[in-house]
């Protein structure tokens, strides 16, 4: 089969490698569609802890496919034919972040694509304790894999919507316009809130208004001026940095209205770090600053039922469509920042 495989930084391979085997619990899935994620992109020029020549990784943590082969003892729900998508990340099962229904804070979690064999091949293996533990979502019949592929993206930014506690007709802004930020703008709105997007990149904030025709963009280097503008003086409700700048971080405190609150989603780096906040703004406005990473099982689930009664459109932030072949190019143009999400059909 073709598989795209991680060797180190800046050296990723299509290749043929063997179809994988499975034993008892295991399942064989046909990938039918996996999406390119920014963290695939950072994997692939920074290179990733444990993978190495003697060592490659498949990439791939955002897909769905078809149960190929069941292995002895896999619940009866999967049956050869059945369409799923998989929620990435599987806990110990035994931790008290597992048993609070919080797998992926779990500190011995595993994930596709992350510390295991991802999405970008034809076949993947699906290990027994991911069929147990409810990983496996069956697809809706209305939910094309591409869409379902892009469910993992949806359901890690509702972990940081869920914590914003959006209200109908509050002021929220969202900084960098890529698919993260545009997953952020759909559930803002599907929440009520007037949305805006900050991005230096005009033709990303293009491709948002062709899509998005509610997000309000700007892309000068006034903020402060504009969203003094766009609320009226009263400040922002929300704010989403989808962005991993220290100084866009730092920069949205003081454009936060009384009980504002702000969702740090992405990582800083290492060499960036620690980011130098004023928590003047966040004693004297009573903000709230959170964080978030990753996704339960239950997000996923609830996602996927947004996407199945048309809550959201999953396909609205896919751009560009590849053919397996064409899994290379699919990531130079997503590291290059063309269009807005990236997925490969098989």
């Amino acid at each position: 089969m073709i598989a795209l495989r991680l060797y180190g930084p800046n050296d990723i391979r299509l290749e043929d490698v063997p179809v994988p085997e499975i034993t008892d619990g295991e399942i064989l899935l046909k990938v039918r569609a996996a999406a390119v994620c920014g963290t695939d992109v950072r994997m692939w020029k920074n290179g990733k802890t444990g993978v190495d020549k003697e060592h490659p990784l498949v990439l791939g943590h955002e897909f769905a496919g078809e149960i190929a082969k069941v292995g002895k003892g896999v619940p009866e729900a999967y049956k050869e034919g059945t369409m799923v998508a998989i929620q990435p990340n599987i806990g110990c099962g035994i931790c008290d972040m597992c048993v609070s229904g919080r797998p992926h804070l779990c500190s011995s979690y595993r994930a596709f694509g992350i510390n295991m064999d991802g999405a970008m091949a034809e076949y993947m293996r699906i290990p027994a304790d991911a069929v147990r533990k409810g990983n496996l979502c069956i697809l809706p019949g209305n939910v094309t894999p591409a869409e379902a592929a892009v469910a993992e993206p949806l359901s890690a930014v509702f972990n940081g919507f869920s914590k914003c506690f959006v209200k109908p007709g509050e002021y929220a802004l969202v900084i960098g316009a890529g698919p993260i930020g545009c997953c952020h703008a759909m559930l803002l709105h599907m929440a009520g809130a007037v949305v805006a997007m900050h991005d230096i990149s005009p033709s990303r904030l293009e491709a948002v208004r062709s899509r998005f025709p509610y997000v309000r963009t700007y892309a000068g280097d006034d903020l402060p001026g504009f969203v003094s503008d766009w609320t009226d003086g009263r400040g922002l409700d929300v704010a989403i940095t989808a962005c991993p700048v220290p100084a866009v971080q730092a920069s949205v405190l003081p454009l936060m209205n009384y009980g504002g609150r702000i969702n740090f989603f992405g990582g800083i780096p290492d060499h960036l770090e620690p980011v130098a906040i004023n928590t003047n703004h966040v004693h004297y406005k009573e903000l709230i600053v959170t964080g978030s990473t990753r996704q339960s099982t239950a997000q996923y689930r609830t996602i996927m039922s947004f996407i199945s009664s048309g809550l959201l459109d999953a396909g609205s932030v896919i751009t560009d469509r590849y053919r397996p072949e064409e899994m290379l190019q699919a990531m130079e143009n997503a590291a290059a920042a063309k269009g807005i999400k990236h997925v490969i059909e098989f």
